[in-house]
């Protein structure tokens, strides 16, 4: 059996801490003379508008230059640093573009020659998965020697954990994205996420874990100080020992437990050996789901929405097939929804999001919120009132008017200013010295 090593490793200074877990992992493999090294971060998310918290939610700049100058003192001469950020607006080149300026990508481009690319700009090449998928990747990451995945240490809603697997959805372009939230049980996001790394070139993962999160993978989950490197050249491991430290059995994480199982690999670690700080001394539970509960007239909702005493809305928990686009939304809705209820019952209003869904039966108002809901249920004799909003992604102002007819009076101001909720998350950690901004700049 062949025995996979990764290390695990306390951050507690820049450069050494970083050179220390690769070095403990086995180093990295060896590279030809003239050799591509294609750098993959994790910036799930990001605004012009307002500083919000990054802090477990985005790769930081610091592990992001280590590498860089650990790379650049192997001999490896091209490396590329590339992200596919996702925006509201699939056309919008500038919010990428502000992100790797102040992330100080810009920066590192001019002090050791890296290159960044935009993936959303960039050529994608078609890859088949297997099972009769097609997904379209950056042709520069599948062209390079090898890659060098640098995700954080953080739980997800959908995937339980987001690590270095699940951290190369960002390499794949907009329709591979949402084809990865397909209705069929066979083939879901677990099952797609599970396969994403097996055909691109040799992985070496570093998770960023100085700070780490719950209920990822954006800004609304709690952010922890936890100082903590993973890495190994085997990139299923690191992401069990990853998995194994946010406190989840790797069994019980889907995508996970399929990748194992397509390698032929056991989940409870058996063939891996763990170097520097043992997992028992770092591991910490970390939260990965939003709690939904039925009201008291058997109504979902969520928890928040139930003990603010919100009656008269169903508005069932988010699924697999939710893709990025409406989740990005989804959270906003929710926010102004909060906010418009002034005490009296909704008009027995349902909303449904994702693909499989389905109405229920004597609801006097059905909010079908995307083009894949719609399509699902435009001819359902289910649906008393049907309210459709079948934009992909939703337009937030026939958001606003799908809710107004359903009597829902939100403020369209909160769709029109949605670029500000991040903000208000920064309360949170106002006068925690510990939540440093300085992780996510370059100095000059």
């Amino acid at each position: 059996m062949t025995i996979h090593r990764v290390s695990i490793v306390r951050y507690q200074a820049p450069g050494e801490s970083v050179r220390q877990a690769v070095e403990l992992a086995g180093g990295l493999p060896s590279l030809k003379p003239g050799a591509r090294v294609f750098i993959k971060p994790n910036i799930v998310y990001w605004t012009r508008a307002v500083p919000f918290p990054k802090w477990g939610v985005i790769t930081t700049s610091r592990v992001v230059e280590d590498m860089v100058v650990l790379l650049k003192d192997n001999g490896v001469g091209d490396i590329t640093i590339g992200e596919g950020v996702v925006t509201a607006d699939p056309k919008d080149t500038q919010t990428p573009a502000h992100a790797f300026a102040t992330l100080g990508y810009a920066t590192l481009a001019k002090r050791y020659g890296v290159k960044t690319l935009n993936v959303m700009e960039g050529r994608f090449a078609p890859v088949d998965i297997g099972g009769g998928v097609t997904l379209k990747y950056c042709a520069d990451a599948l062209e390079s020697d090898l890659i060098v995945d640098l995700p954080v240490l953080k739980t997800h809603n959908q995937t339980v954990v987001s690590l270095g697997t699940k951290n190369l959805k960002g390499l794949i372009d907009i329709p591979s994205r949402k084809k990865c939230h397909r209705m069929d049980a066979e083939a879901d996001l677990h099952a797609m996420v599970a396969r994403l790394a097996d055909h691109l070139p040799p992985v070496f993962t570093v998770i960023d874990g100085i700070y780490t999160a719950e209920r990822g993978p954006a800004f609304d989950g709690k952010m922890h100080r936890s100082d903590l490197l993973i890495a190994s050249a085997d990139l299923l491991s690191a992401d069990l020992v990853g998995a194994r430290t946010l406190g989840h059995d790797p069994a019980a994480v889907p995508h996970l437990a399929h990748a194992a199982r397509n390698h032929g690999r056991p989940t409870d670690l058996s063939d891996i050996e763990v170097v520097g700080e043992p997992i028992a001394s770092v591991a910490r539970f970390h939260a990965y789901d939003f709690d939904y509960a039925q009201d008291p007239d058997g109504n979902w909702l969520p928890v928040p929405l139930i003990k603010q005493g919100i009656r008269g809305l169903s508005y069932p928990k988010y699924d697999l097939t939710m893709c990025t686009y409406c989740s990005g939304i989804n959270g906003v809705v929710l926010s102004a929804i909060r906010y418009a209820w002034k005490g009296e019952p909704f008009d027995d209003v349902e909303v449904l999001t994702g693909k499989v869904m389905k109405p229920t039966p004597g609801k006097k108002k059905t909010i079908l919120l995307g083009k894949c809901m719609y399509q699902a249920h435009k001819d359902n004799p289910d649906i008393n009132e049907m309210i459709p909003v079948k934009g992909c992604p939703p337009k937030p102002e026939q958001i606003v008017k799908a809710l107004h007819q359903a009597g829902i009076a939100v403020d369209p101001a909160i769709f029109a200013n949605r670029d500000q909720l991040p903000g208000l998350f920064m309360a949170r950690y106002r006068d925690r010295p510990e939540f440093d901004e300085r992780f996510f700049r370059i100095q000059e």
